[in-house]
C-alpha cells in the first residue's frame, strides 16, 4: 500500500514540475513548450549575412605630394608638419584607405529608404574629412567649417545638381541632398585650390569606405549573386563576383597595381 501511495506522489510531482516549463504566449493565444531540445533565438539576433574583405596595393607606393598652403597663412599655421594630398593613403601591409567598396550589380529593382542621420563632411586644417564620403540619395548631407578661415564648397557632379556656396568661420553648417546615384562627385574649395575630396551617392545601403586597415564590411545583403566594385580616385576600379548565402560570411580581396596610379 505504501508503495502505491509513493508511486502516486512521484507521478503528481513530475506533472506539476512539467507545468513550470510551459509559458502562455499571449500574442499567439497558444501555449509554447520550452522543451530541452527546442531551438531558441535571442531577441537581438539579426541577419548575419555579410561580405567582408580587404583592399591592398601590389608594388611600390606612389609618392604622396606635399601641399603648399602658403597662400593662406591661417591654413599653413595649422600644419606644423607638411600636409599631404591624400591621393593614395596606405596603411600596414600596403592596405589602401579611401576606397569605395559597393554592390554594383545584383540588387535588381529593389528600393531602399535613406538613413535619417546625416552624412557629415568636415573642413578642418583646410582639408576635407573624410577625404571620401559616401551616402544614399536623399540622405541629408552636412558640411561643417571648423577652420578660422572662409571656405567655398563646390561639388562638381555630372548626374546631380551643381552648387557652389561660401562658408565663413562660425556660420551654421550647410545642408544639402543629392537626388541621384553618382560615383563619385569631385568636391573642391574655390578659395583653397588644394582642397579636394569625393562624394559618392548610392541608391542602396550596401557600400563602405576603407580606412587605413583597408578593411570593409557590407552588411545584411539578401542572398544572391552580386558584382562588388572597389573604386579609388587614382587606382581605378576593380570588380569581383560574389555569391552570398543566408546567414553566411563571404570574404573577398581587392588588389590594386601601383602602376595604375596617375
Amino acid at each position: 500500500m505504501k508503495t502505491k501511495y509513493l508511486h502516486a506522489f512521484i507521478t503528481a510531482t513530475l506533472f506539476f514540475s512539467a507545468l513550470r516549463f510551459v509559458e502562455h504566449d499571449s500574442t499567439a493565444g497558444t501555449r509554447k513548450s520550452f522543451a530541452a531540445h527546442e531551438p531558441t533565438v535571442s531577441a537581438d539576433t539579426g541577419n548575419e549575412t555579410r561580405v567582408i574583405g580587404k583592399v591592398t596595393l601590389s608594388g611600390p607606393a606612389p609618392a604622396d605630394p606635399i601641399i603648399n598652403m602658403a597662400t593662406d597663412p591661417l591654413c599653413s599655421k595649422m600644419h606644423p608638419k607638411p600636409a599631404m594630398t591624400e591621393d593614395v593613403v596606405l596603411g600596414p601591409e600596403n592596405a589602401v584607405a579611401n576606397v569605395l567598396v559597393y554592390v554594383s550589380e545584383g540588387l535588381g529593382n529593389h528600393t531602399f529608404d535613406a538613413p535619417k542621420q546625416p552624412a557629415v563632411l568636415e573642413q578642418k586644417g583646410c582639408q576635407y574629412h573624410p577625404h571620401v564620403i559616401a551616402l544614399m540619395a536623399g540622405q541629408k548631407f552636412v558640411v561643417q567649417n571648423n577652420d578660422p578661415t572662409t571656405h567655398n564648397i563646390h561639388p562638381l557632379p555630372l548626374n546631380n545638381r551643381e552648387w557652389n556656396q561660401s562658408q565663413a568661420q562660425g556660420v551654421p553648417p550647410i545642408e544639402a541632398t543629392f537626388g541621384r546615384e553618382e560615383i563619385a562627385i569631385p568636391v573642391k574649395c574655390n578659395i583653397h585650390p588644394w582642397m579636394k575630396g569625393y562624394i559618392a551617392v548610392f541608391k542602396h545601403p550596401y557600400f563602405a569606405v576603407t580606412g587605413k586597415d583597408g578593411g570593409f564590411v557590407l552588411k545584411d545583403l539578401p542572398p544572391g549573386n552580386y558584382t562588388i566594385s572597389a573604386w579609388h580616385e587614382k587606382l581605378g576600379t576593380l570588380t569581383q563576383k560574389v555569391t552570398v548565402a543566408a546567414n553566411q560570411v563571404s570574404e573577398t580581396k581587392f588588389v590594386f597595381e601601383s602602376h595604375s596610379a596617375h
